[in-house]
């Protein structure tokens, strides 16, 4: 009888988030439309409850670029260790000032037009490298996010630029370029304080998978019920992450004494967010970690706006394998880790809920 009721729950739960995906208009449709509640399938169980919130003066720790380079990969070695997070200053050599701000502008300006005109837009076969949808695991998640995306896939195979919306194209490729002098940057860091060389990620193919995620996350009239993004790691080696000054992004921090909570990555103007994924945690053969964040709903009066860029191996053969880099294995620090094909490890992600914290473990020895 209990499995029965459990069938037809997910039955008619499977009816709702096809009725929804069908309007192709995403949660800001739902907001247009003039909901006053959040609709069941965007209703997450008691979501806060779980971890308490950091104590005051608990903070993500910051990477400044423009300190002597050997002093940079220390502050990102140690923050990568110990956060898997932190925020980075002075990138203004690779980044124009200002650019940032722009895109997100030009984000926002697209999830708000006309609703006719973003349901152009909406699918999710990712034709052309290019996609907006809302939630890209709203078919097999237990429950959904409160937030629409643009997806740009920009490597290893190029995309169609000219499907990318007109609102935005210009900054989204233009976006993609800085953002990699970024990453370029900072896997160099973080190579240097393994006592790797310094272009030892990107020799192995690590700058070129890159995926674009521009989130919009829409004014919620019931924010204690739902999510923007449920807790979870990223599948990857490297995040970066522009953020508006909305806030809501948080990250799970475990103190000395084994303490968990959740701290505030408060926006920082002019900062970037970096954080280490599950792929670089394995590489690294757990020197770095990969740490669970989420976002939770603001009550602001307006919308939150990011864009995230993940970075992934772009060799992904049959025969090319990842695992714990050579140079840090060793009789007395044997792997942690299994190796395994780029196909394999995105396939292990894509088949799972992204609240899942199963990843890494599929891969230990």
């Amino acid at each position: 009888m209990a499995s029965s009721a459990a069938a037809a729950a997910a039955t008619g739960r499977a009816a709702l988030v096809k009725a929804f995906d069908e309007t192709r208009t995403g949660v800001r449709g739902l907001v247009e439309s003039g909901v006053s509640a959040v609709p069941d399938i965007f209703r997450h169980h008691d979501p806060y409850a779980s971890v308490p919130l950091a104590p005051p003066g608990v903070s993500i720790p910051v990477v400044d670029l423009s300190l002597p380079a050997p002093l940079a990969a220390e502050a990102a070695a140690g923050a990568a260790r110990q956060w898997g997070f932190f925020y980075l200053v002075n990138h203004h050599a690779l980044v124009p000032p200002g650019f940032t701000d722009g895109l997100l502008a030009a984000t926002r300006a697209f999830n708000e037009l006309p609703a006719t005109e973003r349901a152009a837009h909406y699918g999710r076969s990712v034709d052309g490298g290019v996609d907006y949808f809302s939630n890209f695991d709203l078919y097999r998640s237990g429950t959904a996010s409160w937030r629409d995306t643009i997806e740009v896939t920009f490597g290893p195979s190029r995309p169609d630029t000219g499907r990318i919306p007109a609102a935005c194209r210009a900054e989204v490729v233009g976006w993609d370029a800085h953002a990699t002098a970024v990453s370029r940057a900072v896997m160099a860091l973080l190579c240097e304080g393994l006592g790797l060389a310094a272009d030892a990620l990107e020799e192995a193919s690590c700058l070129e998978g890159r995926v674009m995620m521009c989130h919009y996350y829409p004014v919620c009239p019931e924010p204690e019920r739902t999510m923007g993004v449920v807790p979870h790691t990223d599948p990857v080696v490297l995040t970066i992450l522009a953020q508006d000054d909305v806030g809501g992004l948080q990250v799970k921090h475990t103190n000395e004494d084994g303490e968990s909570y959740w701290v505030d990555a408060k926006p920082v103007p002019g900062a970037l967010m970096i954080n280490v994924g599950d792929l670089l945690q394995i590489m690294s053969n757990d020197k770095y970690k990969s740490v669970e964040h989420r976002v939770v709903m603001n009550s602001h009066e307006e919308a939150r706006v990011s864009s995230a860029i993940f970075y992934n191996p772009g060799k992904r053969g049959d025969s090319v394998f990842y695992g714990p880099l050579p140079e840090l294995v060793s009789s007395e620090n044997p792997p942690k880790y299994r190796n395994f094909t780029m196909p394999e490890f995105l396939g292990t992600f894509f088949k799972r809920e992204l609240a899942s914290n199963a990843l890494i473990e599929h891969f230990k020895i």
